[in-house]
């Protein structure tokens, strides 16, 4: 797969079928289009592409909108890179770029850049200035370019529509099981170890505290997750806890893990957490021994259901 970082940076001057989007989370409904997409790319002899937009639109045009993204961009690229995409285009989000209409969109960018002889487009995709193009709007221009507009149904799972929006709620209520279910991977927060308050020590639980790469990432709901991480080429499961650490009366939010069976330096490593399923609720205890028992229980409660995996 090729990757632009700018729609100017594809010189390209085959026939191609597109797709658009911000495909956060690379979920089911997102690989059901890529198959659609995929597959019009074989039978029409076109390059296949998947244009997406980084920041994502809200953020840029809805500034008190505090959006959360279930994949940074880098690891959208990476889940992309999974499939048999030929070109993927990461196109930098502006406001100067969502004034242009809809007409300079089709003609200058679809039709004179990209080279579009078939377009796979939602039902409810809007676009142009002020997103006021629908897909009725397409299908015209496409009579005037020499382009076919495909119209996506709407992705379900088990008689369910699944939409980033969707995943995202699921993720803020700690719904991780069904949350993976939909993505058709595990949920991954990445970040650095960084130094924490020690009290992990103490405890004889040592915790590794995450710093995440980037601040526009949803967090999972306050609580105790089984996660997995590779470290060192090494598959280790462990314990997070997403929370203020009520116990020891913590202020700030922290996303701290416990590794089972591995207590070696982290310090300053990037790794990259993967949920599993959720645990309890965060809780607060009446002192250390409450618990420090607690965590053994939730370790119980994390080996058994890992000899299930």
């Amino acid at each position: 797969m090729k990757v632009f970082h700018s729609i100017s940076d594809y010189k390209n001057n085959q026939p191609s079928v597109v797709t658009i989007g911000t495909f956060d989370g690379v979920h089911l409904g997102h690989k059901a289009i890529i198959s659609q997409l995929l597959s019009a790319s074989e039978k029409e002899s076109l390059t296949s592409i998947i244009l997406t937009f980084f920041p994502h639109p809200r953020m840029v045009l809805q500034e008190e909108n505090s959006i959360k993204l279930i994949n940074t961009i880098a690891e959208r690229e990476e889940l992309l890179q999974q499939t048999e995409l030929e070109n993927l285009i990461i196109h930098p989000f502006t406001k100067e770029f969502s004034r242009r209409t809809a007409l300079e969109f089709v003609r200058d960018i679809l039709v004179n850049q990209l080279h579009i002889k078939k377009i796979i487009i939602g039902y409810d995709h809007r676009f142009g200035r002020n997103r006021d193009a629908n897909i009725e709007d397409l299908i015209e221009f496409g009579k005037t370019y020499g382009f076919e507009v495909e119209e996506i149904k709407v992705q379900q799972f088990g008689g369910v529509p699944i939409s980033s929006t969707k995943i995202r709620t699921l993720i803020s209520e700690g719904n991780i099981k069904t949350t993976n279910t939909y993505l058709g991977q595990p949920f991954t927060l990445s970040g650095k170890i960084v130094s924490g308050r020690g009290i992990g020590k103490t405890l004889t639980f040592p915790t590794a505290n995450l710093q995440l790469d980037v601040d526009y990432i949803i967090i999972p709901k306050k609580g105790v997750y089984l996660i997995q991480s590779k470290i060192a080429g090494k598959e280790v499961f462990g314990l997070t806890n997403i929370g203020t650490n009520p116990t020891v009366e913590g202020k700030h939010q922290t996303i701290e893990t416990y590794f089972l069976d591995y207590n070696e330096n982290l310090y300053n490593k990037t790794i990259q957490l993967k949920f599993i399923t959720r645990i309890r609720d965060e809780k607060v205890f009446n002192n250390l021994e409450e618990l420090k028992a607690a965590i053994k229980e939730d370790e119980v409660f994390a080996r058994n259901y890992i000899q299930d995996l």
